[in-house]
């Protein structure tokens, strides 16, 4: 069943245009990478779909309905939540706060503090530490489980293994599949094309803000991946 789709996605950034005619897919409870380089497109396409760029309404469907341009937190509310790049938590807040601010939606479904700390049982160690003393892998977890606290039905993540070290990347990766679990949809953005393809089931990928090449992760040459990841 189709969760989201775009029909001819276009955005803009004022007078310059940024997409241009995205068509894409996503499927209720499966994995969707998008990959390109810097500037192809990846943060903004997330961006529209979150609501915080104007698009025309029906160029994006939720569950078939019409939602392009609507605020972020109606958007929250239907069961879509957004990881931001560069974690975005709230400072003066604890990891406890900043999970507990992901629920103001709502929402029924299974996660709650306790699912979350179950998933990343080091938050639960550091629940009352204010979310700056933690490290970016550390902080990576709580904005995932902040979003995860809006019970969504397809969860954005953009560019969650920005700055880690390859072990914690694996970590984070590794708690996905749970997500996945509970029948949430997963997008993700990521520049490292192995473990994009290692993670998802179908990939999109940008080059100036167009799709270049889309399919199943495991039915297309990695080769073609990286010569349409750079535009060749």
């Amino acid at each position: 069943m189709t969760l989201l789709e775009t029909q001819g996605l276009t955005a803009h950034y004022g007078d310059f245009q940024a997409l241009f005619g995205i068509d894409l897919e996503v499927r209720a409870g499966e994995a969707v990478t998008l990959v390109g380089a810097n500037g192809a497109g990846k943060s903004t396409l997330l961006r529209a779909l979150c609501g915080q760029l104007p698009v025309a309404a029906d160029q994006i469907l939720f569950d078939g309905q019409p939602v392009g341009g609507l605020r972020a937190d109606r958007l929250v509310r239907l069961g879509l939540a957004m990881v931001p790049e560069g974690r975005r938590l709230f400072p003066s807040l604890t990891v406890e706060e900043n999970l507990q601010i992901g629920a103001s939606s709502n929402r029924p479904g299974p996660w709650s503090l306790e699912r979350i700390y179950g998933l990343f049982p080091i938050l639960k160690e550091r629940r009352k530490t204010p979310s700056t003393a933690l490290s970016g892998g550390q902080q990576q977890m709580v904005a995932i489980g902040r979003g995860l606290m809006s019970n969504p039905r397809l969860l954005l993540c953009d560019e969650i293994s920005l700055g880690l070290a390859p072990v914690v990347v694996k970590d984070v990766y590794a708690a996905l599949p749970a997500v996945m679990a509970e029948g949430t949809a997963v997008v993700v953005v990521e520049q490292d094309i192995g473990q994009a393809t290692r993670f998802a089931e179908r990939f999109y990928c940008l080059c100036e803000g167009r799709v270049v090449l889309s399919g199943r992760c495991d039915a297309v040459d990695r080769d073609a991946i990286r010569q349409a990841y750079f535009g060749l």
